[in-house]
């Protein structure tokens, strides 16, 4: 493992870590910079609770490195600033254990930001590879649906 010194803008400000250029972001953003909010899940890429925004795009931080992440925006769930969407995940009950809601958020935030009034199969689409254990998919879509129609309004 070879340490280098990487410079990274999480939420809107500049990092400067010593890490291993191919260690995942998931743990420099939790280890190193003690953003915890996003969560580790299964290590694969499968589960979603590690998502994050590189330059506005959802990836999975599990499977991003440091080096792929430099010099982009990285957003994590500190970061992200979707209010009517976390207002409309309260007004619908979404969470219950609330472990997987960091990366339903970041996914269904991305959504949102490329398609304003999205279908229940674009909804699909996006939320695909999120998952979660305690089965609130039907709460997660009406809360999309939800501050879709919020954003349309105002």
């Amino acid at each position: 493992m070879t340490q280098q010194t990487q410079t990274l803008q999480v939420n809107g400000k500049n990092f400067s870590l010593d890490a291993d250029p191919n260690m995942p972001i998931l743990w420099a953003l939790r280890d190193i910079l003690g953003l915890t909010g996003t969560k580790f899940g299964c290590g694969a890429g499968l589960c979603g609770a590690c998502t994050i925004h590189l330059d506005g795009k959802p990836v999975r931080g599990c499977l991003t490195s440091i080096k792929q992440a430099a010099g982009k925006q990285i957003t994590t769930i500190e970061g992200l600033e979707a209010d009517k969407l976390k207002a409309a995940w309260v007004e619908h009950n979404v969470p219950q254990c609330g472990y997987c809601q960091a990366g339903q958020l970041m996914s269904a935030a991305a959504l949102l930001t490329t398609t304003a009034n999205p279908t229940e199969a674009q909804i699909d689409k996006a939320m695909t590879g999120n998952i979660c254990r305690c089965g609130t998919y039907p709460r997660i879509k009406a809360a999309i649906f939800t501050a879709a129609n919020s954003k349309a309004e105002a």
